[in-house]
């Protein structure tokens, strides 16, 4: 089962800050600055999480997971924007 995760990261160097938006873009969908709204599935969740570890700064750097629910329910509808409206992205595909 797929579940929707908001991935947030403070990465306080430019050179690993450039590294871990590279590496989340395969990941999820860009919302603002430093988060994004990603699908994943146990496997995939493991994956980036040890990914992130081998580019972060354990010391300086800080990656937030906030688990919104299942893709296919809550986590489908529980993003909301004031100003500028929040557009869910429609069925896409991510190849890693």
């Amino acid at each position: 089962m797929r579940q929707t995760y908001i991935v947030t990261y403070d990465v306080c160097h430019p050179k690993r800050l450039r590294k871990v938006f590279k590496l989340m873009k395969g990941y999820g969908v860009h919302i603002q600055l430093s988060v994004f709204r990603c699908e994943l599935d146990l496997r995939e969740l493991v994956e980036l999480r040890a990914r992130l570890a081998d580019e972060i700064d354990h010391h300086q750097d800080q990656v937030l997971f906030v688990d919104i629910g299942p893709s296919e329910g809550r986590g489908a509808t529980s993003i909301r924007a004031l100003g500028k409206a929040y557009v869910a992205p429609e069925g896409i595909a991510l190849i890693i």
